[in-house]
């Protein structure tokens, strides 16, 4: 394993050892700069153990250094109407962070490359799961669009909202279209949980949500569990050992390397296959 010392400058400034430079403030470091340190860090954190300070700050430092990164990307999405860009910064940064953590120097790729598609991808999984409540499919979506200049069009032509037959007849569409267009719509929006639970309760009377059951968590746990018992049984003895010491005891990759006499990117690569293996076990075929 590889240690950073940190030491204190005349000027109090902390200074990291062990070639790489102490960087006070990633985020002020310039984009040409930080695509040179980028790598420079990213081939350090390889050989650093999780948890450790060193790690941290490394891992730190290349997040706050390519935070200009989450802006670049964000800027694509600030005419899109849904969620504050301070929301979308912030589900950008978990796709930089998601890049840092699975990028390997050995593809010869540039980190820019490989990181931009990670951080686009949280940033439209976030506005595909936020702006309906309820998620239907796109040709719904799109003829809710339809479906609202129709009405608006249509209701100041008549001056009174436009039945179902009228705006079959102005959409080119069969009513039944139109009603599971209307009915999908509902789901932009979520209504409130608090409201009473009938026209007729008053404010302090029971609510929608205290006729909810409750979910008990630990149902999920007991299938998940059930269903990945007999993959368990499957894996061979050295994999079923890397699972029992990673998530059983909690031991860290270079823990485990260092009892089983294996390099920590070894154990890195053998608990990527082994959790490869059970994830497509418990997906449905």
């Amino acid at each position: 394993m590889i240690t950073h010392e940190a030491s204190a400058s005349s000027t109090g400034t902390p200074e990291v050892t062990d070639d790489l430079p102490w960087i006070e403030d990633g985020a002020k470091v310039a984009p040409k700069d930080a695509r040179v340190l980028s790598r420079v860090f990213l081939n350090r954190l390889q050989d650093l153990e999780e948890g450790t300070r060193e790690y941290q700050y490394v891992r730190n430092t290349l997040i706050e250094m390519n935070l200009s990164l989450v802006a670049f990307a964000a800027r694509r999405f600030r005419n899109r109407g849904s969620g504050e860009m301070e929301d979308v910064i912030q589900v950008g940064t978990i796709g930089l962070i998601k890049a840092i953590d699975r990028f390997d120097l050995s593809r010869e790729v540039e980190f820019t490359s490989f990181a931009i598609p990670y951080i686009v991808g949280e940033i439209k999984r976030f506005f595909r799961d936020t702006t309906w409540a309820v998620h239907v499919p796109r040709r719904l979506q799109e003829l809710r669009v339809e479906l609202a200049r129709s009405k608006e069009v249509l209701g100041a032509a008549l001056d009174r909202p436009p039945t179902v037959a009228e705006l079959s007849a102005h959409l080119g569409l069969t009513e039944d279209e139109v009603i599971e267009g209307l009915v999908a719509a509902n789901g932009y929006v979520a209504g409130s949980l608090d409201v009473p639970g009938s026209a007729e309760d008053s404010a302090d009377g029971p609510t929608y949500a205290d006729t909810l059951g409750d979910v008990d968590p630990a149902l999920d746990l007991f299938e998940d569990l059930h269903a990945l018992g007999p993959m368990l049984q499957k894996l061979d003895e050295r994999e079923r050992t890397i699972i029992e010491m990673r998530f059983g005891q909690e031991m860290t990759q270079a823990e485990i390397g260092r009892e089983l006499n294996l390099s920590q990117m070894h154990i890195s690569r053998l608990l990527t296959r082994t959790l490869g293996k059970l994830r497509v076990g418990l997906l449905p075929a």
